[in-house]
Parts: structure tokens; C-alpha cells; sequence
């Protein structure tokens, strides 16, 4: 599940710097390189919300907590 999460990571932040280039610039990357909402670039914008929604179910989960010991959101082991 650890390498799970990771990619979920990057490809969030791959999601962000791309909306932020949308935001600041007008420029789409995703777009850009795989054209324009071909099914290759709907792969890949669905891929950065599923990564999303794992992140955003994951962001509680505590990977540097020893066994013994549990976090505020319940057993981290």
C-alpha cells in the first residue's frame, strides 16, 4: 500500500503543477503532449483524480509511528 500511496503523491502534485500552468499561463502540459482530450490524456486526467481520492483517504495514515503506538486517528500499525 506504501508504494501505492507514493504514486497516488506524484501523480497529485503532476495534477497541481499542471493546473497551476492552466492557472498562471493558460498552458495545458497534459494537452500539449498528449493532445487534446484524446483517450490517452482522459487516462492520464483520470488517473491524477483516482490519485486524488486515494490521497485524500490516505493523508491520515501514519507510516512513521512504531507498532506499539497509535496516532490520533486510531492504530497506525
Amino acid at each position: 500500500m506504501k508504494y501505492v500511496r507514493n504514486i497516488a503523491y506524484s501523480l497529485v502534485l503532476i495534477g497541481a503543477l499542471n493546473w497551476g500552468l492552466i492557472g498562471l499561463f493558460g498552458f495545458d502540459l497534459v494537452a500539449a503532449i498528449f493532445g487534446d482530450m484524446t483517450v490517452l490524456s482522459r487516462i492520464i486526467y483520470s488517473l491524477v483524480g483516482a490519485s486524488a481520492v486515494i490521497t485524500a483517504f490516505s493523508v491520515h495514515h501514519c507510516d512513521t509511528v512504531r507498532e506499539t503506538q497509535s496516532c490520533e486517528y486510531g492504530n497506525c500499525n
